[in-house]
């Protein structure tokens, strides 16, 4: 993971940009937006296919619940082919299998 640009949907993007605000304020917020401008995040477009994947996740992972954010990840995730994600969510991605089979792995290894 070290070296490569992270892949970023907007529904993170937004997310992010709330809670970083919320709780650091907005010289973090704004310092995540410069670290999307200059390229160390790549914004990712959501598709409708992405839409309609993230409608079922969220039917059907509605116990954990699994919102729309987490699902949008997961929808761009298997579109992309990427297993990698980079999150402190430790509860929904391990418990989720890709469309295509085998497994999430949530990064940091360790928090």
């Amino acid at each position: 993971m070290a070296g490569e640009t992270l892949l970023l949907p907007a529904t993170v993007l937004a997310e992010t940009c709330y809670w970083l605000n919320e709780h650091g304020g907005p010289d973090l917020e704004a310092a995540f937006l410069d670290a999307i401008a200059d390229g160390t995040f790549k914004l990712v477009d959501l598709t409708t296919d992405d839409v309609e994947r993230m409608a079922e996740l969220v039917r059907h992972f509605s116990s954990f619940p699994l919102g729309g954010t987490d699902a949008s990840v997961v929808a761009v995730a298997e579109r992309l082919g990427v297993r990698e994600i980079a999150t402190f969510d430790r509860r929904h991605f391990p418990a989720i299998t890709p469309n295509d089979g085998g497994h999430f792995t949530p990064l940091p290894d360790t928090l």
